[in-house]
């Protein structure tokens, strides 16, 4: 993660590890339709390669289990709610085999995470070094694409800005975009975030409506 701001205000931006895992089980489980809002499926798509690695199921029995899809689904919202937020987010991630006992009151998506752990983690694991070589190799540009934005908007109404919190997680969605997903928090898709034209164009009104 990195930070960008003053005292008064602050911008920042990662690419969520626990996110990145909960949008993978989402689509091995065939839930992109879960979600206010709904967000695009990923990019690359994770691919099915292990069978229950961390559990008792097959992918044939985890289909047959008489496993309630509305209650997987109101699960799988919560814990996507609650990881959003950076300060209820846990520095390091709780969702740990074999008994990811994390989820032990919710056995739906605990039953979820057994079956397809191992295809999530490699591509969690991909997503999230792609991001930390790119963010390191562009972190100049991608500051001044915040940093610029802000004192442009400084510069027009002639004042320093006001307090504003902004977070930014970057994550990797086939369609291009951003959305407010919780207070002060925004999802970005990557291609957006590598797009400096675009991003500024999107940001700048962003900023006007906060400072």
């Amino acid at each position: 993660m990195f930070v960008e701001g003053t005292l008064r205000w602050q911008v920042t931006e990662d690419c969520p590890w626990d996110l990145l895992m909960a949008l993978a089980l989402r689509d091995l489980g065939g839930l992109t339709d879960v979600g206010d809002p709904v967000l695009p499926p990923v990019v690359p798509a994770v691919e099915r390669v292990a069978q229950g690695a961390w559990g008792a199921h097959s992918a044939v029995a985890l289909a047959a289990t008489a496993i309630d899809r509305s209650l997987l689904r109101s699960q799988w919202q919560a814990w996507w709610e609650r990881t959003l937020v950076r300060e209820s987010r846990p520095i390091t991630t709780q969702l740990k085999p074999p008994h990811f006992a994390v989820f032990d009151r919710e056995l739906e998506l605990q039953d979820l995470a057994a079956e397809y752990y191992a295809d999530a983690l490699a591509w969690t694991t991909a997503r999230h070094e792609e991001y930390a070589r790119l963010s390191m190799a562009q972190h100049a540009v991608r500051a001044a694409d915040i940093v610029d934005v802000v004192r442009d908007r400084e510069h027009e109404l002639r004042r320093q800005a006001g307090y504003f919190r902004l977070d930014l997680a970057v994550l990797p969605f086939e369609a291009k975009g951003a959305w407010i997903v919780a207070p002060h928090t925004v999802i970005v898709s990557d291609s957006l975030r590598e797009d400096a034209a675009a991003f500024r164009a999107w940001f700048a009104p962003v900023v006007a409506a906060l400072v």
